[in-house]
Protein backbone atom coordinates (compact mmCIF):
# COMPACT_ATOMS: atom_id res chain seq x y z
CA UNK A 1 0.00 0.00 0.00
CA UNK A 2 1.30 3.45 -0.90
CA UNK A 3 1.92 6.06 1.78
CA UNK A 4 -0.16 9.10 0.81
CA UNK A 5 1.23 12.63 0.78
CA UNK A 6 -0.98 15.71 1.04
CA UNK A 7 0.20 19.31 0.75
CA UNK A 8 -2.35 21.85 1.99
CA UNK A 9 -3.10 25.11 0.21
CA UNK A 10 -0.77 26.88 2.67
CA UNK A 11 2.12 24.47 2.07
CA UNK A 12 1.82 22.17 5.10
CA UNK A 13 3.02 18.65 4.13
CA UNK A 14 1.16 15.67 5.61
CA UNK A 15 2.68 12.22 5.11
CA UNK A 16 0.37 9.37 6.11
CA UNK A 17 -3.33 8.51 6.40
CA UNK A 18 -3.45 9.10 10.18
CA UNK A 19 -1.78 12.52 9.92
CA UNK A 20 -4.04 13.54 7.00
CA UNK A 21 -7.12 12.34 8.88
CA UNK A 22 -6.19 14.19 12.08
CA UNK A 23 -5.51 17.42 10.16
CA UNK A 24 -8.72 17.33 8.11
CA UNK A 25 -10.86 16.43 11.15
CA UNK A 26 -9.38 19.44 12.97
CA UNK A 27 -9.49 21.99 10.14
CA UNK A 28 -12.33 21.14 7.76
CA UNK A 29 -15.33 21.16 10.12
CA UNK A 30 -14.69 24.84 10.92
CA UNK A 31 -13.51 25.88 7.49
CA UNK A 32 -16.32 24.15 5.63
CA UNK A 33 -19.20 24.43 8.14
CA UNK A 34 -21.13 27.05 6.15
CA UNK A 35 -20.30 25.83 2.67
CA UNK A 36 -19.89 22.84 0.46
CA UNK A 37 -17.39 22.09 -2.25
CA UNK A 38 -17.88 21.01 -5.82
CA UNK A 39 -15.12 19.72 -8.07
CA UNK A 40 -14.90 19.75 -11.84
CA UNK A 41 -12.28 17.48 -13.38
CA UNK A 42 -10.20 19.58 -15.76
CA UNK A 43 -7.60 17.06 -16.92
CA UNK A 44 -6.54 13.46 -16.32
CA UNK A 45 -3.05 12.23 -17.14
CA UNK A 46 -2.47 8.48 -16.93
CA UNK A 47 1.16 8.16 -15.88
CA UNK A 48 0.80 4.37 -16.02
CA UNK A 49 -2.32 2.22 -16.39
CA UNK A 50 -2.57 2.09 -12.59
CA UNK A 51 -1.55 5.70 -11.80
CA UNK A 52 -3.41 8.87 -12.80
CA UNK A 53 -2.81 12.55 -12.10
CA UNK A 54 -6.13 14.41 -11.88
CA UNK A 55 -6.36 18.19 -12.03
CA UNK A 56 -9.62 19.71 -10.84
CA UNK A 57 -11.25 23.08 -10.38
CA UNK A 58 -12.64 23.43 -6.86
CA UNK A 59 -15.45 25.83 -6.04
CA UNK A 60 -15.82 26.46 -2.33
CA UNK A 61 -15.11 29.14 0.28
CA UNK A 62 -11.85 29.98 -1.45
CA UNK A 63 -11.11 29.07 -5.08
CA UNK A 64 -8.54 26.34 -5.47
CA UNK A 65 -6.85 24.22 -8.09
CA UNK A 66 -6.18 20.84 -6.51
CA UNK A 67 -4.08 18.13 -8.10
CA UNK A 68 -4.66 14.53 -7.06
CA UNK A 69 -2.44 11.57 -7.89
CA UNK A 70 -4.33 8.30 -7.67
CA UNK A 71 -2.96 4.76 -7.76
CA UNK A 72 -4.88 1.55 -8.23
CA UNK A 73 -4.59 -0.69 -5.18
CA UNK A 74 -6.60 -3.86 -4.72
CA UNK A 75 -8.85 -2.89 -7.65
CA UNK A 76 -9.68 0.61 -6.33
CA UNK A 77 -8.13 3.98 -7.11
CA UNK A 78 -6.83 5.69 -3.99
CA UNK A 79 -5.36 9.13 -3.43
CA UNK A 80 -1.60 8.85 -2.93
CA UNK A 81 -0.41 12.46 -3.40
CA UNK A 82 -2.41 15.68 -3.29
CA UNK A 83 -1.66 19.37 -3.67
CA UNK A 84 -4.25 22.07 -3.14
CA UNK A 85 -3.22 25.54 -4.24
CA UNK A 86 -5.28 28.53 -3.17
CA UNK A 87 -6.10 30.93 -5.99
CA UNK A 88 -6.22 34.63 -5.18
CA UNK A 89 -8.83 36.51 -7.20
CA UNK A 90 -7.98 40.11 -7.96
Amino acid sequence: MSTPIWTTDHGKRLTDRDEISAFTHQVLPGAMKDSTATYEVVDVLFIRPDVAAVNAHAQYWNPGTPLYVMAKEHGQRRLVACQNTEVFVQ
